[in-house]
């Protein structure tokens, strides 16, 4: 369903950062995806690249907007002009706050990728109330960060809600995600999480704004409890605490919909076959926790991946990815997946074009202000995804058997 504001601006979405490589693949994404009659618009700082990029899509009408990240006045009138503005500028710690700014005072959806935990709660706090005033959805996280897990969750509460036959879970409800990866990350990503990693204390002082004025739900509890590192029979593998943004969205999720039930808790783990191969992930990430933190190695650590490079076709080809999750609601118990292709770049640039897609023509329940994907989206992206090509299926198996044990 497309809202009132259809006829009142000139494009339903607008990509800014549309030339970098994350946003060149968003682009093309749109450029064989977006339904006909969609006014889309791509948007950045370089009117040359932003004209190459037109041309390559074969798209020789695509609007092209010029605005830098520091123009505010530029983005303001990017954000006025469009329905849904999505953005994978980063980091965001660093770039992304001046158009959070414009799109909720224009009343603009907004739709990002950070995966910077100090960014969404910043926002938060400052953004959150005068979004829910101009009624704009503010959507972090909209890539691998977090999209999967997230909306695996969904799923598996969803299924577990309709094995008991009810359309809200009415005792404790404990979900675990575990992660497998095989692919590379981003440029922008690398540095999303170096600028994460170098703030640890912004980081706690910003999470301590947003709670002391976010509501919470009452009547219910919602957490997040992740165990380990340690072997999980369930999962029959190695599990570590994944240190990303993903398992804060969950409970978001969670506080928001009461189809999680009053008591949901919720951890999420990388889960590896070997040892060896978990403590060396354990020692690779305080390592670049502890590198990020002192300027001469945080730049030595930046020239590893600059941001804007990435892997060829080839590579991502045969990158892909596994999320499945372990659901207990009193005495049921249920293994769900989601699996996909090339998590860092296609798959997060289908999912980013997904949300935004949804935000703009999908019949979704009405909210504003900083909203998760579960929460604004709901199953409405569920069924985008499938349609796009990722799986969310239910495994149907006992919890210690085959359905616990990854693929190799």
């Amino acid at each position: 369903m497309v809202s009132d504001r259809a006829s009142e601006r000139a494009y339903d979405l607008v990509l800014f950062g549309a030339t970098g490589f994350t946003g060149g693949l968003t682009a093309e994404y749109l450029a064989g995806h977006a339904p006909e009659g969609c006014r889309w618009a791509v948007a950045g700082r370089n009117r040359a690249k932003l004209e190459a990029l037109r041309e390559r899509l074969g798209l020789p009408e695509l609007p092209v907007l010029v605005a830098d990240s520091a123009d505010a006045e530029a983005l303001a009138e990017v954000a006025r002009s469009a329905r849904v503005v999505v953005t994978t500028v980063g980091p965001y710690q660093r770039y992304g706050e001046p158009l959070v700014k414009a799109c909720a005072e224009a009343g603009t959806d907004y739709v990002d990728l950070t995966g910077e935990p100090e960014f969404a709660d910043t926002m938060y706090t400052r953004y959150h109330a005068r979004a829910v005033e101009s009624g704009a959805r503010m959507l972090h996280a909209c890539g691998f960060d977090s999209v999967p897990h997230d909306l695996g969750v969904l799923f598996t509460v969803g299924e577990l809600a309709r094995a008991a036959g009810r359309e809200e879970l009415d005792g404790p409800v404990v979900v675990e995600g575990y992660v497998r990866v095989s692919g590379t990350f981003s440029g922008g990503t690398f540095a999303s999480t170096l600028t994460a990693f170098s703030r640890p204390v912004q980081m706690g002082q910003a999470a301590k704004a947003r709670r002391a004025v976010e509501q919470r739900p009452v009547g219910r509890k919602v957490r997040g409890v992740a165990v380990g590192p340690r072997w999980s029979k369930d999962a029959h593998a190695w599990v570590v605490p994944m240190p990303a943004i993903d398992q804060q969205v969950i409970v978001r999720s969670a506080a928001a919909l009461p189809l999680y039930g009053p008591d949901f808790r919720y951890g999420h783990y990388a889960a590896v076959k070997r040892l060896p191969i978990a403590l060396a992930g354990i020692a690779g990430v305080v390592g670049i926790a502890v590198g990020a933190q002192i300027p001469p190695l945080r730049r030595k650590l930046e020239e590893l991946r600059p941001s804007g490079a990435g892997p060829d076709e080839a590579q991502r080809a045969r990158s892909w990815f596994t999320v499945r999750f372990s659901g207990t609601a009193g005495d049921r118990h249920i293994w769900t997946e989601v699996s996909g292709g090339d998590p860092g770049y296609g798959e997060t640039a289908k999912m980013l074009a997904e949300t935004a897609l949804c935000l703009a023509y999908d019949d979704l329940p009405k909210t504003s202000g900083q909203q998760t994907t579960a929460s604004a989206c709901g199953t409405a992206l569920i069924d985008r995804l499938r349609a796009a090509g990722l799986t969310f299926r239910v495994l149907d198996a006992q919890p210690t058997e085959a359905p616990g044990r990854f693929r190799g």
